[in-house]
């Protein structure tokens, strides 16, 4: 039996591209060459290509997501998505993809833009049993110049301020004095290609996890969850990503109750949004109450080596190569 032809999509038009790069590159190192015969994609804004073992660089024909290569032509199997940010996670590639019909790992179309969408994932989510969400406020660009009164007549100091379509924690603050918030909300409205919309939420203290969720033919699988544990004010783009600013604790110490109702919570949220692939999902449980706090939901997560998916693979004793090609053989089966 031939290798499946597997589109490594990597690269986007956000600041959010090098840390695709980096988890393209992972997953690529993991994928069992033996039954994948795997080409990364790059999508930037002005060209879309694949770089041969030659160097020579071969652009995509984007009338079928094609791959004219060497004289012959690469029709792609599946397209394996590692593109954070637009268009990968916004759904735009994905409206492409079902144009084409080629399948692919994530999210669909409109799953994909809606959980982009901070304050819409809230509303969608709204009425799931003992999940709580934060108090919050959705400033739209023409709505800069009311946005401080309108923040401090609706909310309570801390806030935490973030484009409300973004993602790595880029162009977001934790405001504590009401000085902060100008830039804070400029800052956020200014982070490259979120939508010039922005989310402020109250602050939640407490303690902070993530937890990975996938479909297996038998039924939703959760992750064990991870922890957070930061010295920096808020889990930002630099304890995300700069080794030793953060500690992660997988699996998390949690009690057998708070495991069972963070699994229910995450195997809802999944359901309710009618998610597909893997997704990732962040809480808060609020110091003194014991309340889960829905945070977001990431749709591509991070696959470096130490991001969470990863850790929380390894910790449920499986490889992140037969992970991958589950993820790989589930998103070909959906389409059949």
């Amino acid at each position: 039996m031939s290798s499946k032809k597997i589109a490594l999509v990597t690269g986007g038009y956000t600041a959010e591209s090098d840390v695709s790069f980096k988890s393209a590159e992972f997953v690529h190192q993991q994928l069992d060459k033996s039954q994948y015969e795997v080409y990364q994609i790059t999508i930037a804004a002005d060209s879309w290509f694949h770089v041969g073992d030659n160097g020579v660089r071969y652009p995509v024909n984007r009338d079928n997501f094609t791959l004219p290569l060497d004289g012959h032509t690469i029709w792609f199997d599946l397209a394996f998505i590692m593109l954070h940010g637009s268009p990968g996670e916004d759904g735009r590639l994905q409206g492409y993809l079902d144009m084409v019909g080629v399948p692919y790992t994530s999210c669909d179309a409109l799953t994909s833009a809606l959980t982009m969408n901070k304050a819409y994932t809230k509303a969608v989510l709204a009425d799931i049993p003992d999940l709580h969400l934060a108090k919050s406020v959705l400033l739209f660009d023409g709505q800069r110049d009311e946005a401080i009164d309108l923040i401090q007549r609706e909310l309570s100091l801390p806030y935490f301020v973030k484009p409300n379509a973004g993602g790595s924690s880029i162009g977001m603050s934790k405001v504590k004095v009401e000085e902060e918030l100008p830039q804070a909300i400029e800052k956020a409205f200014n982070a490259e290609n979120t939508g010039k919309q922005v989310i402020v939420e109250e602050f939640v203290a407490g303690r902070e996890f993530s937890v990975g969720v996938y479909r297996r033919p038998d039924g939703l699988f959760v992750l064990p969850a991870s922890e957070v544990i930061t010295e920096r004010e808020f889990f930002d783009f630099e304890a995300k990503y700069v080794p030793g600013l953060t500690k992660e604790v997988t699996p998390a110490e949690l009690t057998e109750k708070q495991r069972a109702r963070i699994e229910r919570l995450v195997k809802a949220i999944y359901t309710r949004l009618n998610c597909k692939g893997m997704v990732r999902i962040d809480f808060f449980l609020e110091s003194n109450t014991d309340r889960f706090y829905f945070i977001e939901i990431n749709t591509i997560p991070g696959q470096t080596e130490q991001s969470f998916i990863p850790q929380q693979v390894r910790a449920a004793g499986m490889t992140e190569t037969a992970f991958y090609g589950e993820l790989i053989e589930q998103s070909l089966a959906f389409k059949s």
